[in-house]
């Protein structure tokens, strides 16, 4: 298991908190630090079963910058927002925790326990 966060973050810090009171196995990749490519980015939205504006933190100063407010939520658009998402990591939402094939935005509780519930052993 990878969570990806920010360490300035209360949910990030509350979902390790969760994990580590779980006692599960991960790895924390610092994703302001070491950003996904675009490649990474498809994978996890994939896993996530969402579209890049779903996991784009939209009322990040960045974000207004960049007016993606006003940019189309359709599939033709999909590469622009995940380019953004790779050029800029602080509009990914957080946390995010993947698995095998399959990922959760950790920003409660609930979904960090989704993502335990469906871990082996």
């Amino acid at each position: 298991m990878e969570i990806w966060i920010n360490p300035a973050c209360s949910k990030c810090r509350s979902a390790l908190s969760l994990l580590d009171a779980e006692g599960a196995h991960y790895t924390v990749r610092r994703y302001l630090e070491d950003p996904p490519t675009a490649a990474e980015l498809r994978e996890v939205l994939d896993r996530l079963g969402l579209e890049p504006w779903d996991i784009t933190r939209t009322g990040e100063q960045r974000a207004r910058e960049l007016g993606m407010a006003d940019w189309p939520r359709e599939a033709a658009q999909r590469d622009r927002w995940i380019e953004a998402l790779a050029a800029h990591p602080v509009l990914i939402q957080r946390p995010i925790i993947t698995a095998e094939d399959r990922a959760v935005v950790g920003r409660t509780d609930e979904a960090v326990r989704r993502m335990l519930d469906g871990r082996d052993g």
